[in-house]
């Protein structure tokens, strides 16, 4: 328990006045855990994107550029990195107010390590983040960010990536692995032959009993390489389950066993609308409403397999909370993507803890540069932080007790407890 919570009074019921101040302090003496990032620990090399260059960008700042430039896609992506992030911060935030999530982000970054947060070039930020040793910005951020650990995304099929796993890199206690799916699941067409170069004996329908069982043994495997805590794949607004498939056969034959002989969850981030603009790129997908009933099926065939779920569409987080509420072994997590902006998490959080109390896991910050983990977990502090109280004052002017103990135990149950308890994490890390 912190400090801050074993100071006198802590059993004592708060007057309704006292409430918001308190779930401010616990919320900022809290360390999170957040569960889904694209960030890599130090061991795999130049994997990790991070500094003000990746930063600006960074694909949602991409996106806006063609909004308020006459640059197009194909004269950008000419450009060197600097270049594009010159051009962006010319165009978003020199000529534009930086108002938007995305930008105002940046310029949180900016304040946090004391640097200009406006001015006609990034020659200053660029000089700080290159003078920086990695590890030790790493704690630095994690320290401004609020959270002690990260959950990776780590893919197997990677040309870049599994070559650094193969080479057993040092583990680090501040960033977890996932086995990202999305190549075998999605895409087993395009990467079926790298499975079968190393010794795997699968073909591309993956029809027979061979193709499960390879794919069964090249997961157990890559488990047992990694260590990952949950296994994860994004999936279209189309998905359907069962489904008559390469990917409805992989996932029930050989990803779900997996996962059970594991003891780890599978992570379904369903929604997605693949480039529906090619010419973006990275910044080129979409969202779309996805019909839930696949996963009430999952979880009503494979009871022993716990599912964490997070879905795109703003339409599909009410029928996501029914199920949650149906299911035990369901976990909604996150705001994801399109749907990380300020009034859009305050909607969803309200209709998760009038459902689900405190029963899921509010956000992830799914950061692709390590320093974006600050301004989005500054922006999850202070939108849940209303939210939590007004909930707080409400059970107690209906005739609850409410406790400073009962705040801080929450805000551990929804920001780690959570997590922990659904992936059996143990963290080495400080809590809180």
């Amino acid at each position: 328990m912190s400090s801050a919570v074993s100071k006198a009074g802590q059993g004592q019921p708060l007057a309704t006045q006292e409430i918001p101040g308190l779930v401010e302090q616990e919320l900022a003496a809290a360390r999170f855990i957040d569960v889904h990032t694209h960030l890599f620990m130090p061991s795999l090399g130049s994997l990790g994107l991070w500094g003000i260059d990746e930063l600006i960008t960074y694909h949602y700042l991409e996106a806006e550029l063609f909004r308020s430039s006459d640059l197009k896609p194909d004269q950008y992506w000419r450009l060197s990195k600097q270049q594009k992030a010159d051009a962006i911060w010319q165009a978003l935030f020199v000529e534009n107010a930086p108002v938007s999530e995305a930008t105002r982000g940046v310029i949180a970054v900016l304040q946090a390590f004391g640097l200009p947060t406006t001015g006609p070039n990034l020659k200053q930020a660029r000089a700080f983040f290159a003078a920086q040793d990695v590890a030790t910005h790493i704690r630095n951020v994690f320290n401004l960010a609020g959270i002690s650990e990260v959950v990776m995304t780590n893919d197997p099929l990677d040309p870049d990536e599994a070559p650094a796993w193969e080479a057993s890199p040092a583990t680090d206690t501040q960033f977890h692995a996932v086995l990202r799916l999305d190549r075998i699941l999605n895409k087993w067409s395009d990467h079926w032959r790298i499975l079968l170069s190393k010794g795997y004996n699968v073909e591309e329908q993956a029809a027979g009993r061979n193709s499960v069982s390879e794919v069964r043994r090249f997961l157990g495997e890559w488990c047992a390489r990694m260590q990952p805590v949950y296994m994860a794949v994004s999936l279209p607004d189309t998905f359907q389950f069962p489904e008559d498939s390469v990917r409805g056969r992989l996932l029930a034959e050989a990803v779900l066993p997996a996962c059970r002989e594991a003891g780890i969850p599978l992570s379904l981030m369903i929604g997605v609308r693949y480039q529906v603009n090619p010419t973006l790129k990275l910044a080129g997908d979409g969202a779309g409403k996805a019909d839930l009933r696949a996963v009430e099926r999952l979880c009503t065939n494979y009871p022993d397999n716990r599912f964490l779920i997070s879905v795109l569409s703003r339409e599909n987080q009410h029928e996501l909370c029914v199920y949650a509420r149906k299911f035990s072994n369901l976990m909604p997590f996150g705001c994801w993507w399109f749907l990380n902006n300020p009034s859009i998490v305050e909607e969803i959080t309200r209709e998760r803890i009038e459902m689900l109390g405190t029963s899921f896991i509010p956000q992830h910050s799914d950061a692709r540069v390590l320093e974006q983990v600050i301004y989005k977990w500054r922006n999850t502090r202070r939108t849940l932080a209303p939210i939590l109280a007004r909930a707080y004052q409400v059970l107690a002017d209906d005739g609850g007790v409410v406790t400073r103990e009962h705040i801080h135990r929450d805000i551990h149950r929804l920001f780690r407890g959570n997590f922990q308890r659904f992936t059996g994490v143990t963290s080495d890390s400080a809590a809180s």
